[in-house]
């Protein structure tokens, strides 16, 4: 079985009820659309692997992401798709060996800083948010307190990303799908 965005949308609805964690599953599909055009790599494949990668996690979160990936096997889904879900977790020790699994691991955690910038805009509205915000905000580690921001700089370096440029490509993703994140605004 070759999945499609439709497969994987399928999924994260079956296990996925709550918004907040699809939105996260949505800003990272964009963040990878925007990794694979970069790279010149397949654009469904990336956005695939960045909309599924958390799908189990409210299902089974003390079995996250192996039980996923047990799933998508029964499913009949390709190794590369669960290597990418069990690689973008350290505790499972999977080795990220491709361009897409370090692209996966970059921009997981870092939207949900992005995400947190654009919430503490009065307006709500990400399309409005600059990098130098985020990199103001970046500096205050008690915001958004659980994104590891040593784990971000080393996956974007891991990536061959400046941490800037990464940044960039992560929030003008995010900002294009402003709408699908429910961050356009409160206007």
């Amino acid at each position: 079985m070759e999945p499609t965005r439709e497969d994987a949308w399928a999924a994260v609805c079956e296990f996925t009820p709550g918004g907040n964690l699809r939105r996260h599953m949505l800003a990272v599909e964009a963040a990878m659309r925007a990794y694979a055009r970069r790279y010149g790599e397949d654009e469904d494949a990336y956005a695939i692997a960045g909309l599924i990668h958390d799908f189990d996690y409210e299902s089974f979160p003390d079995d996250h992401p192996e039980a996923g990936e047990r799933i998508l096997a029964d499913r009949g889904w390709p190794d590369w798709v669960r290597h990418a879900l069990l690689s973008h977790a350290d505790h499972t020790g999977v080795p990220r060996e491709t361009l897409l699994e370090r692209a996966l691991y970059a921009c997981d955690d870092v939207t949900g800083l992005i995400v947190a910038v654009a919430l503490v805009r009065p307006d709500r509205d990400i399309r409005q948010v600059k990098l130098k915000s985020v990199r103001k905000k970046w500096k205050d580690r008690s915001f958004a307190g659980g994104v590891d921001r040593d784990h971000v700089a080393a996956a974007a370096d891991a990536l061959g990303v400046p941490l800037d440029e990464h940044l960039t490509v992560v929030l003008e993703a995010m900002q294009a799908e402003a709408q699908a994140l429910g961050l356009a605004g409160t206007g």
